[in-house]
């Protein structure tokens, strides 16, 4: 039970007297002996004493007609509907009389009135006490004054579709009449003495008797859904709520109840002024005249009084237009028009009731930002206080609206670190929180020492997580608790963190080594490039055959992580060589493994490999093992997998002799074989090399025979060697041999004796030769001049019996050449070129003519080449040119002897000459 005496009390509602517009601004008064009242679809409906029905419009304009001959005691206003039902007499000594009207059809000016029937069954006139009528127009329920009630089911408006029943009978008048519609339809009944509930849903109609009181008159109505459309029952001692099967709760407000009415989330209670004297009627019912009543509105869900005023002489209560009108028996209307909600709210700010305000604007369904004011307000005033528990949690409430900065500044003492630690963690339940909140969160933490509570926020489910994961490592990780850290790490799938303490902070790298393992191949290929060099450098052995996996084929070792099988994950090896840069023993058996499973590894592998070996060969002292050693570096060369110039410089680097013959060897470098040897002055090698390769590279003999006549060392067996094979292949001028040796004191001319004597023979030899050329070239020369001479100045007998095409007899009509070339004429017409040359000599002479032409042209060109040579920067490059294009090629012509001329022969007997001369040879 709540007590009245505990309600605050408000002025929620202005208060003024109603004027009429049309009559300039004068009091509006309302017409005279009114019996009944009641709003609804825009009007004000009023009943009289004289049977009239007058309709109130918004504008206060006044309509009325002549609804019964005697009075109107009863009007019922539907608020769906223009369905206006009324009660009241047309004579006396009969049943009181039910019209509906419909208000939105007229009938001679007036509303329609659809239906007129008795209102009760009986045979003895009773009084009508009250009425209600359902909104879907299918039940109305009539109140009497002999305690029964009178159901009409059906369609209201028509006789035919309705149907007309006592649904209740008693002793105690009925004060009271609610429908009710929830899911089932239920009416209540309220007497004088008890009060009822019928389920209209079910066909019996069963009653449930909910109290044994009642109430008087007038004195209760139903709540809207706000309060779950509870009866309310206004007694003179408490005002008690009904659900359809049980009393529900109930609020001391004492004083003698002359009105109650619900009206849009307010309860208006009429009561009686204790100081005007009793003139009620039954129950409380009548109001006798020059009363004093007071009008209370009281807001249930908030448990405040909204209003409260004396009027005098109330006839009742209407809610229409958005606003409530009080109307008395003076004829005055009273306008009472809420206040807005944001003036109500500041009263209550004045006032420091926060929390009254609060529950106001729930109840006025304010917006989430206009709460959020609201706990602002409320949390800085418990702040002021002192109370700074009670401040932090309404500052909590408005998470999401305020900016967290005002609320933190606030609660940046060390005495207040505990509220300022609650108001973050609701800032990370409600993830809003960023990163600075989150490193704060962890610092009061860490500075309270609360670890409990440090575990309980980064062990909160994934689905609850509510910071940044990444940021709270850092945080705890500077702060020193790597323990935790290290869990949200590895929960949340921060490998890079994880391994950042574990490696760094804690030096666990054995834990390190073994979560790479578990990783993704993407992720641990990354990390091991990263952390590599420390874990060999600690755990060199179990490091080498994890690089050996992700090198080859690579699969996480964690259950939870799926591999496709049909992928190989395989990274490059060469790129974790520099991981073993102080583990070479590691790095060795590594490399080995590699070109073991993947022959086609990349080539650094090998590369390094070679050097790897040849280092153990160079540091080597025992003789088996180094020699194993050098089959291993040699094996390893002639794979074909190095690289030519890194090998050679590593097999230098080592003075590994052998390796760097096999390289020479390999690329063919004969020269730099042979001067390998010549350092190492092996002399004997050197000649050997020159046997081997010297057909290939003519110049190898040159350069030993000049490497030995420098040597000041008995070496004549060696350069007469060398001497025997320079003479037999003719590599070299006898002059530039004695020059070469003339330098080597011990080269005496015994040692070139026999060279020299049979190169003479052979000059002397090739000299004899020459001269019979010579002799024979000058008679073949005097045999063609006579020939010339003959065909200039002597005919040309032919005397050819054959052809020189088809070697068949000569025949007429023939073709006769003075080269003694004679063909048919259908023969030379068929492999004739030309009309003009003789087929069988035609292929020679055109030599002849192509070497004349060109001999003309390189003429041409001598000019040329000397003006492009002066203005050229590179004359090397104008030369190559040149002879790239044959012009310097030599044409050798067989022509007079010398201190002959042949400058007064035409030309044409020149190239004949030529073209004869050529065909001889």
């Amino acid at each position: 039970m709540a007590a009245f005496l505990q309600w605050r009390k408000f002025v929620f509602f202005d208060k003024e007297a109603v004027t009429d517009p049309h009559d300039n601004g004068k009091k509006f008064v309302l017409p005279k002996g009114i019996s009944a009242s009641d709003s609804g679809r825009g009007l004000i409906v009023l009943g009289d004493m004289e049977g009239n029905i007058w309709l109130v419009t918004r504008s206060l304009q006044l309509t009325s007609f002549q609804a019964y001959k005697l009075r109107v005691t009863h009007l019922y206003q539907l608020k769906q509907h223009s369905i206006l039902v009324s009660v009241g007499l047309d004579e006396h000594g009969i049943h009181p009389l039910v019209k509906v009207w419909n208000l939105d059809k007229r009938d001679g000016g007036n509303p329609l009135c659809t239906r007129i029937f008795p209102a009760h069954l009986g045979t003895k006139p009773t009084e009508v006490s009250c009425l209600s009528i359902h909104e879907n127009l299918n039940f109305m329920a009539i109140g009497f004054t002999d305690g029964s009630v009178v159901l009409t089911k059906g369609d209201i408006t028509r006789d035919r579709h309705s149907k007309t029943v006592t649904l209740h009978e008693g002793n105690s008048p009925v004060t009271g009449l609610a429908f009710r519609q929830v899911k089932s339809t239920h009416l209540f009944v309220a007497t004088l003495e008890k009060v009822y509930c019928y389920t209209l849903s079910i066909k019996e109609y069963p009653k449930v008797e909910l109290d044994s009181h009642g109430c008087a008159l007038r004195c209760s109505s139903l709540a809207d859904p706000s309060q779950d459309s509870q009866f309310i029952v206004a007694g003179d001692e408490c005002v008690y709520l009904y659900q359809p099967d049980e009393r529900g709760p109930c609020f001391a407000f004492e004083g003698q109840k002359l009105l109650a009415h619900w009206h849009r989330g307010y309860l208006f209670l009429v009561n009686k002024d204790v100081k005007s004297p009793n003139k009620a009627g039954f129950g409380g019912g009548e109001i006798s005249p020059s009363e004093k009543q007071l009008l209370t509105v009281y807001d249930l869900d908030n448990k405040f009084i909204a209003y409260s005023s004396c009027f005098d002489d109330v006839i009742d209560v209407v809610a229409e237009w958005g606003s409530f009108y009080i109307l008395t028996r003076s004829g005055t209307m009273f306008l009472l028009q809420e206040k807005d909600t944001q003036t109500k709210l500041e009263m209550l700010f004045k006032k420091n009731l926060f929390v009254m305000a609060i529950n106001l604007a729930k109840s006025q369904h304010l917006d989430s930002d206009g709460l959020s004011e609201i706990f602002r307000q409320y949390g800085d005033h418990l702040y002021l206080k002192g109370d700074h528990d009670g401040a932090i949690q309404q500052y909590i409430r408005t998470i999401g609206k305020l900016e967290p900065s005002y609320v933190i500044r606030k609660f940046l003492d060390a005495q207040r670190i505990h509220n300022l630690t609650a108001y973050l963690q609701a800032l990370h339940r409600k993830s809003l929180a960023n990163a600075d909140h989150t490193t704060l969160l962890l610092n009061c933490y860490t500075k309270l020492k609360d670890s409990s509570k440090l575990e309980e926020f980064i062990k909160s489910s994934e689905t609850e997580v509510c910071f940044d994961v990444e940021i709270a490592i850092k945080v705890l990780r500077q702060a020193g608790y790597h323990r935790p850290a290290v869990y949200l790490a590895e929960k949340h799938k921060h490998h890079e963190w994880y391994l950042k303490i574990q490696l760094e902070d804690l030096k666990n790298y054995q834990e390190g080594l073994h979560y790479i393992g578990c990783l993704p191949f993407e992720q641990a290929e990354s990390n091991m490039k990263r952390y590599g060099k420390t874990l060999m450098h600690h755990v060199p052995e179990g490091t080498t055959l994890l690089l050996k996996e992700i090198c080859t084929n690579y699969s996480p070792n964690g259950d939870a992580v799926s591999v496709d099988r049909g992928q190989v994950n395989k990274a490059n090896s060469e790129e974790f060589i520099p991981i073993f840069a102080n583990n070479p023993r590691e790095l060795k058996a590594f490399l080995e493994h590699m070109i073991k499973v993947d022959p086609c590894s990349p080539q650094g592998v090998y590369d390094t490999l070679l050097e790897l070996r040849l280092q153990d060969w160079a540091h080597e002292q025992d003789f088996e093992r180094k020699k194993h050693l050098q089959v291993e570096a040699l094996s390893l060369l002639r794979s074909d997998n190095t690289v030519f110039d890194k090998a050679l410089v590593l097999c230098q680097m080592h003075n590994f002799k052998e390796g760097i013959l096999y390289l020479y060897e390999k690329g063919k470098l004969y020269q730099q074989i042979m001067h390998y040897h010549m350092q190492n002055e092996e002399y004997g090698k050197v000649v050997e090399v020159c046997k081997h390769y010297g057909d290939q590279e003519g110049c190898l003999w040159e350069q030993a025979l000049g490497y030995f006549a420098k040597k000041e060392e008995d070496c004549k067996t060696f350069i007469s060697e060398v001497l025997h094979h320079i003479d037999q292949k003719n590599l070299m001028p006898p002059l530039l041999v004695v020059q070469t040796l003339a330098h080597n004191s011990t080269a005496t001319l015994s040692v070139i004796k026999e060279y020299l004597i049979n190169k003479l023979k052979r000059e002397s030899q090739q000299i004899e030769e020459d001269e019979k050329k010579i002799s024979q070239y000058r008679e073949e020369t005097a045999v063609l001049r006579s020939e010339i001479k003959e065909l200039k100045s002597s005919a040309k007998i032919f005397q050819k019996t054959k052809c020189n095409m088809c070697n068949s007899p000569l025949e007429l009509p023939s073709v006769h050449f003075l080269c003694s070339h004679s063909f048919h004429q259908h023969c030379f017409e068929s492999y004739a070129e030309t009309e003009a040359e003789c087929p069988t000599c035609t292929p020679e002479n055109r030599k002849v003519m192509d070497m004349l032409r060109s001999q003309d042209q390189k003429r041409d060109l001598h000019d040329h080449f000397n003006r492009q040579l002066r203005i050229s920067n590179d004359g090397f490059s104008v030369v190559a040119d040149y002879f790239g294009r044959g012009v310097f090629n030599k044409l050798t012509l067989v022509t007079d002897p010398p201190g002959k001329t042949v400058g007064s022969l035409e030309v044409n007997l020149q190239r004949d000459l030529l073209i004869h001369t050529r065909k001889n040879n």
